[in-house]
């Protein structure tokens, strides 16, 4: 809301005490000034008044917004102090969750089969394909239909899944743990580029990749994981962003720090040495390979600031195609949704702003420990393939600043003087100063299977943090 004052004896006084006002002040006509601001909470008086109540008292630190911030310095101690390593690469996911049987992890909040989008419906259809407990894609959508598989979300094993998110029993596991604190975290593995499950497709190219994966892939890389000892995923990802990625949509660097760490393992491991050929061939033509592992090291720092009381940092962003969910540290693991946006950015040739499927995907998760949209500025590079340009990138990151808790000093981003990623999304300041978290995101086709259609930026939707506040509200009482 633009409010327009009156310039009188060339003074302009408002007094509304709020650091949004001061954001994007311009003169128009010399006689008035133009401000882009809008109240907290959309002039919501309930949530205005939550959001005060929640507010930080510098003298009087038994204040439950005093509280707040002290819990917020224990989450950021434990976001920069983390350090997820990759110990190891699981060859099915049954071996890590015994009792997973024909439960299908997804991304995002919950969700029931008839409210999927498409891309995840066509993952679903693939996974109980690639396990063999469907003859057909018919057959499979039957069973499906009538309830015969569990859903569960990635993020409730631990897990996070790119895109539809879909793990099965068979399909292999990175393995990270954060060495700090001793929590674990997994993922999928990247299937590359073109027809893959992740979006949905599921014929029989898709599901021989996926059983190669199986037997070829992650066999060799947990050669090369355990010949190392563990790989510090962290280090990868901060040298990343000295190298042009934000580590969520553009993950060129980090891929090839990987596939450098890699290679001197595998090239003394005995044995046959097609299958390392394979593998070292397969990720070198896929420079987003890093990506899953960018979501779980980012996994397994946020799963260490979960469960904090009182404290309002935002641990995970997540997207089922439908609805964007978002966690709490303080407040258990209740998802706040509201529904998932559009991306805005460029499409490949012969697709449109119409064919897209709603924001999808587990990869949120990057933003929330600094990375992808918090950290933008470190890739001009990405502008191509998501429009804008370098200077919106390096707005972007100053965005975040506003709606974050610190600076993570580990992570730094050469086009703002080196200074520290943004870290700890605040929903109380996402709500007050009206920004909503910038994501880095692909574009999936509505239609499973169509694959990736597209790049660009996407904003979490406000209704997760309004929602959120209005919950740490009802919780914290009384206030001060």
């Amino acid at each position: 809301m633009s409010v327009a004052l009156l310039e009188q004896d060339g003074l302009s006084v408002m007094n509304v005490g709020l650091e949004s006002f001061t954001r994007s002040v311009t003169e128009r006509g010399g006689q008035a000034l133009q401000l882009d601001w809008q109240p907290p909470g959309d002039a919501d008086a309930s949530l205005a008044w939550a959001l005060a109540n929640l507010a930080g008292d510098a003298d009087d630190p038994g204040c439950i917004g005093s509280r707040i911030d002290a819990a917020n310095k224990v989450a950021v101690e434990r976001i920069t102090s983390a350090q997820p390593m990759l110990v190891d690469v699981a060859l099915h996911a049954r071996d890590v969750w015994p009792d997973i049987g024909r439960t299908l992890l997804h991304a995002g909040a919950p969700i029931a089969w008839d409210r999927m989008c498409g891309p995840m419906r066509g993952a679903m259809v693939g996974a109980v394909l690639y396990e063999g407990w469907a003859d057909s894609e018919a057959q499979a959508e039957e069973m499906l239909g009538r309830g015969e598989f569990k859903f569960a979300q990635c993020h409730d094993y631990g897990a996070v899944g790119p895109m539809a998110g879909v793990i099965s029993s068979s399909m292999p596991l990175f393995v990270v743990r954060n060495e700090t604190f001793g929590n674990m975290a997994y993922s999928n593995m990247s299937e590359g580029i073109g027809r893959v499950l992740r979006f949905g497709a599921n014929g029989q190219d898709v599901i021989d990749r996926l059983r190669w994966i199986e037997s070829v892939l992650a066999p060799t890389l947990q050669t090369a994981v355990r010949a190392i000892g563990g790989l510090d995923l962290r280090a990868i990802q901060a040298q990343a962003l000295l190298m042009g990625d934000e580590v969520h949509s553009r993950n060129a660097a980090a891929t090839l720090q990987f596939l450098a760490a890699i290679s001197v393992p595998l090239a003394d491991a005995p044995g046959d040495r097609g299958p390392i050929r394979e593998t070292l061939e397969f990720i070198a033509g896929n420079s987003q390979f890093f990506l899953n592992l960018s979501m779980t090291s980012s996994k397994a720092t946020m799963d260490a600031v979960h469960g904090i009381e009182n404290c309002s940092i935002v641990t995970a962003i997540a997207r089922n195609g439908v609805t964007t969910g978002v966690r709490v540290s303080g407040l258990g693991k209740q998802w706040f949704q509201a529904a998932s946006e559009m991306p805005q950015g460029l499409y490949f040739p012969g697709f449109v702003a119409t064919d897209g499927n709603p924001d999808l995907g587990d990869s949120a998760i990057c933003e929330t420990a600094g990375y992808g949209g918090s950290s933008l500025a470190a890739s001009p590079a990405l502008v191509q393939l998501v429009g804008g340009t370098v200077a919106q990138a390096v707005g972007y990151s100053r965005e975040m600043y506003e709606i974050t808790a610190a600076r993570n000093g580990a992570l730094s981003l050469p086009n703002l003087d080196f200074a520290g990623a943004p870290c700890g999304i605040d929903i109380r300041k996402v709500v007050d100063n009206g920004m909503r978290p910038v994501v880095t995101t692909g574009i999936a086709h509505k239609q499973a299977g169509v694959g990736q259609i597209g790049a660009g930026i996407v904003r979490s939707p406000m209704g997760c943090f309004t929602q959120a506040v209005m919950a740490l509200a009802q919780q914290a009482k009384p206030a001060c």
